[in-house]
């Protein structure tokens, strides 16, 4: 028995899947696959899959990790292969790699969000305000846990960010807190920035580009 680290995109419709169906979703996958799976122990055997950092409903994955197990002598490619024969739209298969980090050490993801404002001059002065915020250290929000509801400082999970202006767009790169020990939702930064700086745009777009390990080094 050994572990594969699966590689995978999501995007369209695909992006409205629940972590619940979702976790079918691959599950029924790699059994169409015909993988030589790894099942658990117990009453009610089950594939082994584990999604190392589920993606919020509506939001794109570029390159998301899931490891599952299997036995015999079933190469990488061939996994690959298999599982992209049975892949539902908008779930493409990346690559499929041997598990080099383990999941405690993802600390961070990249975000790439692309937001429609109705007017230029509406994009312009979101940009402006939101730089302003984020830069001013400083961004409450009431954040929910599992301890319950808190307000926090939403800047305290912000490694980078930037914003700028494309016509009625505002494109903004950032890099936030992602993991076991600190989590943080980009949507809920986006919610708090619509609320400061009293505009909010006509639609928004949010991808997962990577993660990384505490030492800023892409997960692999």
């Amino acid at each position: 028995m050994r572990s594969v680290r699966v590689w995978f995109k999501k995007t369209g419709m695909a992006i409205y899947i629940s972590h619940l169906d979702m976790n079918r979703c691959l599950s029924r996958a790699v059994v169409r696959a015909k993988l030589p799976l790894w099942y658990t122990e117990g009453f009610n055997p089950k594939p082994y899959l584990n999604f190392l950092c589920p993606l919020p409903l509506g939001q794109e994955g570029v390159n998301e990790p899931l490891d599952i197990r299997i036995e015999g002598e079933m190469t990488n490619e061939e996994v690959k292969n298999a599982l992209s024969a049975v892949m539902p739209a908008g779930i493409e298969i990346g690559a499929v790699t041997d598990p080099v980090m383990k999941t405690a050490q993802i600390t961070s993801a990249e975000y790439e969000i692309t937001l429609e404002f109705g007017t230029e001059n509406a994009a312009e002065s979101f940009c402006c305000k939101a730089d302003e915020i984020i830069k001013s250290g400083e961004l409450m929000a009431e954040k929910r846990s599992k301890k319950g509801v808190k307000t926090v400082n939403l800047c305290e999970m912000i490694m980078s960010f930037s914003v700028g202006a494309n016509g009625s767009f505002a494109e903004i790169k950032t890099v936030t807190a992602t993991g076991s020990a600190s989590n943080l939702n980009p949507d809920l930064v986006l919610t708090a920035l619509f609320e400061k700086t009293g505009l909010e745009p006509v639609s928004r777009k949010i991808s997962r580009i990577r993660l990384f390990n505490e030492n800023g080094d892409t997960f692999c």
